[in-house]
């Protein structure tokens, strides 16, 4: 593949405003012959705000969108060179998105059998006609107040919340906004919140279909660099994202390196994109994790105080492939059970997932998987035989502490449910 397809191409970017809202179509080209054209529409842009950023900084943030695709777009052929020509990036930059693709493609190398460890695995070239003044780092003034990105879940729920209860002025950014998502903001009373639009190009998944190269790619870095632009754009000095310290936890080593399917949610991330955002695209905002110092566990018992969202919050990816807002068979679906079995009554949990995961017998395997232990299990091993689920899950340690947890709990109703029976 690699041979067949040499040089992944970024060759320009074109955008317009239309009845409001900002569209923006990428061009990539993966020589010889595949054209990929995707593409992001930000709704309902506040009328002058695009004259008073100026044309270079918001080429700035258009060029920069385009590059933080090139991962779900690369990804099929794995080409050797990633040739920049939409703009320009300084040699720090050209360091900084190598180490992204490599750290952000991990799970994607895992599961292809990939070996990145060439230095000349991948190169980002940039075409040397390309001047670095045509690209600005902006210096707007930005309001006090947070921009919240909402998926849907109870993580970014929390966030909404607390910072709500403190009075602050906030907003939600939407990403093609699932219902869950849509029922969460009404729910919390806000009126007209961010919302963007990202449109895969579809020949993308033709040639999935066909065979081509498909992984998990850092979807977090893509929903931070539109976050950005969008707070510049609707005027909000800080970003407050929901990432939690558990994300920190790898799933599994892979050729000595621990590859980590929340990478993009880690606080090495935050760290990295914290001191590029303010170099590269926005001085004046103000980028970080609301809920960076507290685990899963914690958070879900922090969730259980706001009952009214109990019935619209989902974090099932499988479900909303299937208008489901909870598969009930997956790992996420089990994980979000398990830390919030402790800290909710029984009528809760149901009206949440419509059963007890704890009865399901099917779901011990991934019950195992979460704890690291070997399935089935044999009385206090830990010994962990398989990776972690690869979703946005707790760290070992706090699934082996919700399962105690949720052991007292059950105790205590002198009926303990199928799965915490065989722990």
């Amino acid at each position: 593949m690699r041979k067949k397809y040499p040089r992944f191409v970024y060759q320009k970017y074109f955008y317009r405003v239309k009845r409001g809202d900002l569209k923006i179509t990428l061009y990539f080209k993966i020589e010889p012959d595949i054209v990929l054209k995707p593409r992001i529409i930000i709704k309902n842009i506040p009328e002058g705000r695009l004259e008073k950023m100026g044309k270079r900084a918001l080429n700035n943030l258009v060029f920069h969108l385009g590059l933080m695709e090139i991962p779900s777009y690369w990804k099929a052929t794995c080409s050797p060179e990633i040739a920049i020509q939409a703009g320009y990036l300084d040699k720090n930059q050209i360091a900084w998105w190598h180490e992204l693709m490599i750290k952000g493609m991990g799970q994607y190398f895992y599961q292809n059998k990939i070996d990145w460890r060439d230095p000349n695995f991948l190169k980002i070239s940039v075409n040397p006609g390309i001047a670095a003044p045509a690209l600005e780092t902006t210096d707007i003034e930005l309001k006090d107040g947070y921009l919240i990105p909402i998926g849907g879940g109870k993580d970014s729920i929390v966030t909404l919340n607390l910072l709500k209860e403190r009075g602050e002025r906030i907003n939600c950014f939407l990403l093609n906004p699932s219902r869950a998502t849509k029922r969460t903001v009404k729910i919390a009373g806000l009126k007209s919140p961010v919302k963007a639009e990202r449109r895969i190009d579809t020949d993308l998944l033709a040639l999935n279909a066909k065979g081509y190269l498909n992984g998990h790619t850092p979807f977090t870095a893509v929903l931070s660099f539109l976050s950005v632009f969008c707070a510049v754009l609707f005027d909000y000095k800080n970003i407050a994202f929901s990432n939690e310290k558990s994300a920190n936890e790898g799933n599994v080593t892979y050729l000595g390196k621990s590859i980590n399917h929340q990478w993009a949610k880690t606080s090495e991330f935050e760290k990295m994109f914290r001191t590029y955002c303010q170099k590269y695209l926005a001085k004046n905002v103000n980028y970080s994790s609301f809920l960076r110092k507290y685990t899963e566990l914690q958070i879900a018992r922090m969730f259980a105080k706001y009952p009214k969202y109990f019935p619209a919050f989902s974090s099932c990816n499988r479900g909303l492939k299937t208008g489901k807002k909870w598969c009930c068979n997956c790992p996420k679906c089990l994980f979000t059970y398990l830390v919030l079995y402790p800290f909710l009554a029984k009528k809760d949990l149901h009206q949440i997932f419509g059963q007890d995961l704890f009865e399901n017998k099917a779901l011990l395997p991934i019950m195992c998987s979460l704890l690291g232990q070997a399935c089935p299990p044999k009385l206090g091993e830990r010994r962990r035989r398989t990776h972690k689920p690869f979703e946005c899950v707790g760290t070992y340690k706090e699934s082996c502490l919700a399962v105690k947890l949720s052991l007292k709990k059950a105790r205590k109703s002198k009926k303990i449910p199928y799965l915490l029976t065989k722990l």
